[in-house]
């Protein structure tokens, strides 16, 4: 035996051969075969040459790829690798081979159909090609570009704005996951569930695989491209999972740059102005003129956006970005062999200390109890102003010092928890997401003692916003004609005494909502916040808007496709953020520095607003603005012309694909429940869009009593190839909260070839 692959009902490669050679081999063919045009996007993408088929709209993508270095970073962390640890060079340069031979081999079964569109042929990929995709897949993982929308937004509103606005409020979407130790599950054996939450991609950014040869034998979620299963795996006697630390690891500075007879010089921090290294590069852009692009790198790190004569509308600005493997030529690759040979705990922490990025939470647990809750990668020592906004180049006192030790965790009651919140990793962070997931995964958890596998989909799926309280208080606050006129009839003190009747406000009192025993796995209900104070007299609500009022707070909270009153809730909160938006305070916002354009989802004001709207909503001030006026005129809005359907008629997936799909008419994705703060972390963008770009990118269960028993889900299928009947066949199970059974019996398996 050389090597075999094998298949399962749901078309999912098994791949076994005699060495971690053949088998990595084995992986790169059967990844070119069931997503060879996912592999040449990616391939492009790591090279910055994607605009040569995809056109003007990749062009921005290309440059920030090409001055970022992301190629010649990725050559360097090879030959390093190749230097320091030649065997796993020699691994990864077997999966490069493997993934030639499979988009070049005769006969190719199922050719992707989206070659003959653009009339590209596949091209070959170098052993450095996995380091770059890795990179290119996560470079704006760390979002060193939140670091440019604070000091825009401090700009204009002042430094105070940085915290209304931080993630801690509305956050930004990361992932799921939970370790439930021995003592809490039904076998006495811990089990490990989550769901990264990423862009959903079509093909998907996951791979479920399962390697196996004499020394190892793996299941897990690989990203195409890269050998190994780095994220999410079991090896029968330990398995592992990650969520996204929200670690600081990369620094933006601004430089000061002259051209000079002999090409760019950058002032340092000793006052003295240093040669920057200088070349051009040219990029083709489909269907328009080739354009020529200037390489800087200076002593911190390549220029990425602006230099000597500023942004592209004479703004004087330069920015260079650092980021660690540029610095040390280490992309962690030597983490992925001893992942796959670990056999308890001990092997994976081990394993681990090579990790570099992107930083993450590490679970882990193994069949003879050990238990594992870290933070694996590398973050730089320096200032604390690095991490909140671009530091000036020429100032001491921005350098780097050295890496933080990793911290570590326990567990509480048995479990550990975590949604990319506050915890291990908050002295490595500036912002974290809010605690809505964490705390409702947490509560969920001490509903019951024991736990087993096929109890983990009801928590993958919950629906309860958490983030809804602020805007459902405003709205109690609103009064109705019937209201005002009983106000005025009752003396103060009557008043006073009447908040306590049945009303609107009972929708937000603990002692009117439904108790923990009518959802067998519900958290306790939250307590009411304190009315706003109007800056204005309140009027009445019309009669319609009074209705859709009472409707709202009457509603359970959670965000479930089929619901009106969830829609309804998602269409006021919508219209908040774009009354909001087009006050005359914040409108000014909206107009960002003229920054590449993939750096510009980030300065977008609409969104910032949508995601932070909670905060918003409880700040003791909003710069003046009239947020009780600003509810009411979005509800009467909505009353006017309400949502005609449920939450999943607009929350529709709208998943990104290289090339637009012809086939997929307008509104023909799924509707989706969930959203932004929900365990089921559906993402709109409020005030713009109810689609959902982003999701959960895989689920997994995995069981350290049986791994048999584990299971798991992508959102379309195995297969990359339209009309492959793998191609969208786990879409179902995604969408109904259900998961495919993890098969590792080889005699359960359909034999596919001998490779």
């Amino acid at each position: 035996m050389s090597a075999e692959t094998y298949r399962d009902a749901w078309g999912i490669p098994h791949l076994r051969a005699d060495t971690p050679h053949e088998l990595a081999r084995a992986q790169g063919r059967v990844t070119a075969r069931d997503r060879a045009w996912q592999l040449e996007v990616e391939r492009h993408r790591a090279q910055g040459t994607s605009a040569s088929f995809l056109g003007p709209e990749a062009l921005s993508w290309d440059r920030l790829a090409r001055r970022a270095r992301l190629a010649d970073t990725a050559r360097r962390c090879f030959t390093a690798l190749e230097r320091k640890d030649p065997e796993t060079a020699a691994w990864v340069r077997a999966y490069t081979d493997g993934v030639n031979e499979g988009l070049t081999e005769p006969g190719h079964p199922n050719p992707a159909p989206e070659f003959a569109r653009t009339g590209l042929a596949p091209g070959r990929w170098d052993p450095w090609t996995p380091l770059g995709v890795w990179l290119a897949t996560h470079i704006l993982f760390a979002g060193f570009p939140a670091k440019l929308w604070r000091e825009h937004i401090s700009t204009h509103l002042g430094p105070e704005a940085v915290a209304l606005f931080a993630a801690d409020g509305p956050g930004t979407a990361g992932s799921n996951g939970w370790l439930v130790s021995g003592e809490r599950t039904t076998t006495g054996h811990a089990l490990i569930a989550g769901d990264p939450h990423r862009f959903i991609e079509d093909p998907g950014v996951y791979q479920q695989v399962h390697l196996s040869c004499p020394e190892f034998d793996v299941v897990g979620l690989a990203v195409p491209g890269v050998p190994g299963v780095a994220h999410f795996g079991h090896t029968g006697t330990v398995a592992w999972a990650i969520t996204n630390a929200m670690a600081d690891y990369q620094d933006l500075y601004r430089e000061r740059l002259r051209r000079t007879g002999a090409g760019v010089e950058a002032l340092g921090p000793d006052g003295i102005w240093h040669r920057a290294a200088r070349h051009t590069e040219r990029i083709d852009v489909a269907g328009e003129d080739t354009v020529e692009v200037e390489i800087i790198e200076t002593d911190r790190g390549p220029v990425i956006a602006g230099g000597p004569e500023g942004l592209d509308d004479g703004t004087p600005a330069a920015l260079s970005l650092r980021y660690p493997p540029r610095v040390t030529a280490d992309l962690g690759f030597g983490a992925l062999l001893p992942l796959l040979r670990a056999r308890r705990v001990a092997d994976v922490d081990r394993a681990l200390d090579a990790w570099a990025e992107p930083v993450n939470v590490v679970q882990a647990a193994d069949t003879e109890g050990g238990l594992l809750h870290r933070v694996a990668g590398r973050v730089p020592v320096r200032p604390a102003a690095n991490g909140l906004r671009p530091v000036p180049a020429w100032e001491p006192g921005h350098e780097w010092t050295g890496w933080h030790p990793p911290p570590r965790a326990g567990l509480t009651d048995g479990v550990a928890v975590m949604a990319n919140q506050r915890g291990p990793a908050t002295p490595l962070g500036v912002e974290f997401a809010p605690p809505h997931r964490a705390d409702r995964i947490t509560a969920l958890l001490a509903g019951k003692e024991h736990w087993s596998a096929a109890d983990m989909p009801a928590i993958h799926t919950d629906t309860h916003l958490g983030s809804a309280a602020p805007l459902l208080t405003h709205l109690a606050a609103l009064p109705s004609e019937a209201a005002l006129a009983s106000e005025a009839a009752l003396t103060p003190e009557a008043a006073l005494t009447s908040e306590a009747a049945p009303g609107p406000k009972a929708a937000l009192d603990p002692e009117a909502a439904p108790t923990p025993e009518a959802t067998p796995t519900a958290a306790p209900p939250e307590a009411p916040e304190a009315p706003p104070t109007p800056l204005t007299p309140l009027t009445p609500l019309t009669p319609e808007a009074a209705a859709l009022r009472d409707r709202i707070l009457a509603w359970d909270r959670r965000m479930d496709a089929d619901s009106t009153d969830a829609a309804a809730y998602a269409a006021v909160r919508a219209a908040v953020v774009r009354r909001l938006a087009a006050h005359p305070v914040l409108a000014p916002a909206s107009v960002p520095p003229a920054y590449p354009e993939v750096l510009l989802p980030w300065l977008a004001l609409v969104p910032r607003l949508g995601h932070a709207l909670e905060h918003l909503l409880r700040a003791e001030d909003l710069y003046g603005i009239d947020r009780a006026a600003a509810v009411r005129a979005a509800l009467e809005e909505v009353a006017a012309s309400p949502p005609s359907g449920t939450w999943g008629d607009t929350h529709r997936l709208a998943p990104w694909r290289a090339l637009p799909d012809t086939a997929t008419a307008p509104g023909g994705e799924p509707g989706l429940s969930g959203d932004h703060d929900c365990v089921l972390c559906t993402s709109p963008v409020p005030g713009l869009t109810d689609r959902a770009a982003r999701g959960p990118a895989a689920r997994y269960v995995w069981d350290l009593a049986d791994r048999a028993n584990s299971r798991w889900v992508v959102p379309h299928g195995a297969s990359g190839l339209p009309g492959s009947p793998h191609h969208h066949d786990q879409q179902p199970l995604w969408l109904g909260g259900e998961l495919a059974p993890v098969v590792t019996d080889f005699d359960r398996l359909t034999k596919e070839s001998d490779d």
